[in-house]
């Protein structure tokens, strides 16, 4: 695949099934990731992958983390926790480790790992794969993050799903560069 048709028409796949990727294909989304840009070379990033039945205890500790953030949640919700893992065969789990360093801030260390994060969802869609980015409310759960093994210095930025795309792609839509874009020409 080209390199800037990859990057004008990937989206995110949320209909994802069996088969995983490959451990070769996972090898080349992980070495993509890897090239993020990377002030200081500090690799400020680390992944976990989550397949097969580690999906289920995933599952069962999200569902866990809801029940002590929210003692009233109720068993649909429990339930849908518990399943949230089982929508794609993958799961990587995006963990950003900021470090002190003098010249760059925490900030800068956290958009590297989301290059990475980006990078690998662009080696997936490159690779015939499905893949999304979710965050939400456990992905900033502290409860989470200590079960998964996560340090005081980390934090999850995200979950990419992948499997294969369950139907056809969608478009993505037409956006014009001049609704985003302006042209700064010095104070006055």
């Amino acid at each position: 695949m080209e390199a800037l048709d990859l990057m004008l028409n990937r989206v995110s796949v949320t209909r994802l099934t069996d088969p995983a990727p490959t451990s070769a294909q996972l090898d080349l989304m992980f070495r993509a990731a890897l090239r993020a840009p990377d002030h200081g070379q500090l690799r400020p990033w680390r992944f976990l992958t989550i397949q097969g039945e580690a999906r289920e205890r995933l599952g069962k500790l999200m569902a866990e983390s809801l029940r002590v953030r929210s003692p009233e949640a109720s068993d649909d919700a429990l339930l849908k926790a518990r399943k949230m893992p089982l929508r794609a065969p993958l799961l990587v789990v995006v963990i950003a480790r900021v470090q002190p360093h003098p010249k760059v801030p925490g900030s800068e260390q956290v958009l590297a790992v989301s290059c990475a994060a980006h990078g690998l969802l662009l080696a997936a869609h490159a690779q015939g794969l499905g893949a999304v980015w979710r965050t939400g409310e456990f992905s900033y759960d502290p409860y989470l993050a200590k079960a998964l093994g996560l340090t005081g210095d980390e934090q999850i930025l995200g979950f990419i799903y992948i499997g294969t795309p369950e139907g056809t792609l969608r478009t993505p839509p037409a956006l014009e560069p001049k609704q985003f874009v302006s042209e700064w020409t010095g104070a006055n």
